[in-house]
């Protein structure tokens, strides 16, 4: 079965072959890092996370190369608002973002590259577009990318240049021969930090966000490599400008394919701040648990739009319970757990849907068909090989028994952040009249839900007690009303 992906330059499904045999070199746009990375953040890297283990699944040796832009605007004005230094504001914000992506299952990639450890490899590439006559000084002292003069801009987008128009990060500025211009070298301004300003021979500086891209990419998988992913949010102008540079520079093409993942909506909506649906990876693990959230977006397509809400987180660990208990109490004693038997039917679906453009999805739904058989049959061997896939996604590693008797700590606070923007629904918890924080676990939880049921009985609110019942039936949780109180088992 041959390894199909949906090239976004092409638009089309293509049959896919590493330049070099047996060698896939994959580069991938990270965080400008001078915050906690939110769930968008977070749908991006668990993409490109499950390219990576597909391709080495498949035995494919991945160099994967994800950057860290640690100098821009953004950055520059955090540090100074919080009166530190450029890498100790990065520094600290990559700590970060290493530990909650962890929490995620997302594995490190091959190189990491900082944008401000290639400063003369930038320097370098635009001195040869300076060269071919790609870029030009403006007289406010930056050098600029004479878009126009590139005869294949648009080329990813799919548009004409009449029909583009300046992105969100290139600014119209004086000096541009044309609006679609953009900075390759930004000259340094009087009220900038020392340490954001470099020596050059187009005078003090730093460089622009596009070409940290290029020059990363070049220098760690060379002039060309096979593919470049990122968010769809950065096919244009981001991606639609490295491509100028790189073979701008060199002459050569670029990225043989090009992959994105789809956008990321909070409850069917934009995520955004000023909208107050803007959750960080931080804030949703201390509610569910990282397999929860790797589960939940492995069940959608990549390139699908992605919506995050309470249903679906809930709905995902239930689902996850289920695949859990199927594997609890089988004997796995003596049998293999990474081994995947490859001619074996289910594994045979599964290598199908995830050579078909990495496809989750269905992935995800063999598994189910396989924990249906296991429970049928309390087979070792079907365990062994439902756990050795999910593997490969990044699931089902832990001890049945450890997932199953989780326990997740919350404070007030944050239980009350989750209600009232919808992560958490406004009836799975209780709000603790203190706030230090609780425990809870499964147990607690179906209790917290059947007192709220009995005290809407109690307002004789029955729309909200039999919506709390619906609830709880979709928990697997079966009540029981008696004289004396109600009482619950699991179905």
């Amino acid at each position: 079965m041959t390894l199909r992906i949906h090239n976004s330059l092409s638009r089309t499904l293509i049959d896919f072959e590493p330049l070099e045999p047996g060698h896939v070199r994959l580069y991938v746009c990270g965080m400008t890092i001078y915050d906690l990375c939110h769930v968008g953040h977070a749908r991006m890297m668990m993409a490109f996370d499950v390219v990576t283990r597909w391709l080495r699944a498949s035995g494919y040796r991945v160099t994967y190369v994800r950057n860290i832009t640690d100098i821009d605007d953004k950055i520059i004005r955090r540090a100074t608002e919080r009166g530190l230094t450029l890498r100790a504001l990065t520094d600290e914000m990559t700590e970060a973002m290493h530990r909650d992506i962890a929490a995620l299952g997302i594995e490190r990639p091959t190189h990491e590259p900082r944008a401000t450890d290639y400063v003369p490899q930038m320097l370098t590439m635009i001195s040869q577009l300076e060269e071919r006559g790609l870029a030009y000084r403006a007289a406010s002292g930056d050098v600029n990318y004479a878009v126009r003069r590139f005869p294949g801009y648009g080329k990813l987008s799919g548009k004409s240049l009449d029909q583009l128009r300046a992105g969100e990060r290139v600014a119209v500025a004086e000096g541009k021969d044309d609006p679609l211009d953009f900075v390759l070298w930004k000259a340094a301004k009087p009220e900038e930090p020392l340490d954001a300003r470099y020596e050059s021979t187009f005078g003090p500086g730093r460089p622009g966000w596009h070409i940290e891209c290029s020059a990363m990419s070049c220098a760690l998988l060379g002039e060309t490599f096979d593919i470049h992913g990122g968010g769809l949010d950065l096919q244009f102008p981001h991606h639609e400008n490295e491509i100028a540079q790189s073979e701008g520079a060199s002459g050569q093409p670029f990225a043989k394919v090009w992959m994105h993942n789809g956008f990321l909506n909070v409850d069917n909506e934009k995520m955004s701040k000023s909208l107050g649906n803007f959750f960080t990876i931080r804030d949703v693990l201390q509610h569910f648990d990282g397999e929860t959230i790797r589960f939940f977006m492995l069940r959608t397509h990549y390139r699908s739009p992605f919506n995050y809400s309470s249903d679906g987180l809930t709905d995902a660990r239930n689902a996850l319970r289920r695949l859990y208990t199927a594997l609890d109490g089988v004997a796995l004693d003596g049998v293999d757990h990474a081994a995947v038997d490859w001619t074996h039917p289910f594994a045979r679906r599964f290598k199908e849907a995830m050579n078909e453009d990495f496809n989750t999805a269905i992935a995800v739904s063999v598994l189910f068909d396989l924990a249906a058989e296991l429970n049928r049959t309390r087979d070792p061997k079907l365990g062994a090989q439902l756990r050795a896939l999910a593997g490969v996604l990044g699931l089902l590693q832990q001890e049945p028994i450890q997932f199953l008797r989780a326990k997740i700590k919350l404070s007030r606070h944050q239980v009350e952040k989750f209600r009232a923007f919808g992560v958490l629904g406004a009836s799975l918890l209780p709000i603790s009249s203190t706030p230090a924080p609780v425990e809870i676990n499964e147990d607690a939880s179906v209790d917290a839900l059947i007192q709220e049921r009995a005290d809407a009985k109690m307002r004789r609110d029955f729309v909200a007690a039999d919506r709390i019942r619906e609830q709880l039936v979709a928990m697997g949780i079966l009540l029981k009303d008696t004289p004396s109180g109600t009482t619950w088992v699991r179905s």
